[in-house]
């Protein structure tokens, strides 16, 4: 996510065919992704999936609608239009990609022109053995973290339980409202066990956590128009406890959850590796083998 000089480049957001779809995006070579280098000749092919084009709730209108005017760059009655990386250019009516070309207009599959807001809970606990004991890497010595993935339906990759944050809805709430549809199954509970469910949630996601990231996610599915942003949390149960009440079971998004051991060699949806790797740089835990500085998805 950035080069040797600390600046930020997308390079999942420049991938073909763009997901679920045949389109093909514009060939961008990574010296031509800044706007600020001048390209006449970018020629981005312009995609927005039918399925955003039905007009669902989730979704803005196209920009030339009637009765369609934006409020880019600001809170836009319930929804954020604000980007967590600052301001961004508006060009012809369009909001533009902060990070750079993709070789793409319009909005692909995502609903919102601009900033698309998630939220990412990083669920985490000591690898412990039989006994309870944490155990340590063998090279590195450093406890071995796991945390909650899921494996995405649409695209098969491991990733992050997260999801949109709703209009109007604190990010706070979506952190534990996805986190309980996707590796909980919470939708399809009986009420009581519901009940059982949420309590043990509260408990979770009320303890000590910290904001692993927040901004811009290098997302496959971003266009020159329309991007992924998000806040990443991490929620830690240093004991096991908290989880040990919570069986782990796939719902809503995921086709598969469970507990992963955490190291350099997980390959996880968009940068999901990246906020993996903060994590483990403030808890302690083992991440490389390799004591040299790693290189991040």
């Amino acid at each position: 996510m950035f080069n040797n000089s600390n600046k930020f480049y997308h390079r999942k957001a420049l991938t073909s065919p763009y997901p679920g779809s045949h389109v093909e995006r514009s060939q961008v070579p990574e010296d031509k992704v800044s706007w600020l280098i001048e390209w006449k000749d970018y020629n981005p092919v312009e995609y927005t999936a039918v399925s955003v084009l039905a007009g669902p709730s989730w979704a803005d209108p196209q920009i030339n609608d009637k009765g369609f005017s934006p409020k880019f760059n600001e809170r836009d009655g319930e929804v954020e239009r604000k980007s967590l990386s600052g301001l961004y250019v508006v060009e012809n009516g369009r909001p533009q990609n902060p990070v750079g070309r993709t070789g793409l207009t319009g909005r692909g599959l995502l609903g919102r022109w601009g900033p698309n807001h998630a939220a990412d809970p990083v669920v985490t606990r000591w690898k412990r053995d039989r006994s309870g004991n944490k155990i340590a890497h063998p090279v590195t010595g450093k406890n071995i973290l796991q945390f909650v993935a899921i494996k995405r339906r649409d695209c098969g990759e491991w990733a992050i339980p997260g999801g949109m944050v709703d209009p109007g809805e604190k990010v706070s709430a979506t952190l534990k409202r996805e986190f309980g549809e996707e590796a909980l199954n919470s939708l399809q509970k009986l009420p009581e066990e519901k009940v059982e469910l949420e309590k043990q949630l509260h408990k979770l996601f009320s303890q000590e956590h910290f904001v692993v990231y927040r901004g811009y996610v290098d997302d496959p599915r971003n266009t020159d128009n329309a991007w992924m942003e998000t806040e990443a949390v991490n929620y830690h149960d240093e004991t096991g406890e908290t989880m040990d009440n919570l069986p782990l079971e796939a719902g809503d998004d995921a086709g598969t959850v469970k507990w992963v051991d955490i190291s350099e060699k997980l390959k996880l949806y968009a940068n999901h590796s990246y906020f993996i790797k903060l994590v483990t740089e403030e808890r302690g835990a083992h991440w490389s083998e390799d004591p040299g500085p790693g290189c991040c998805e």
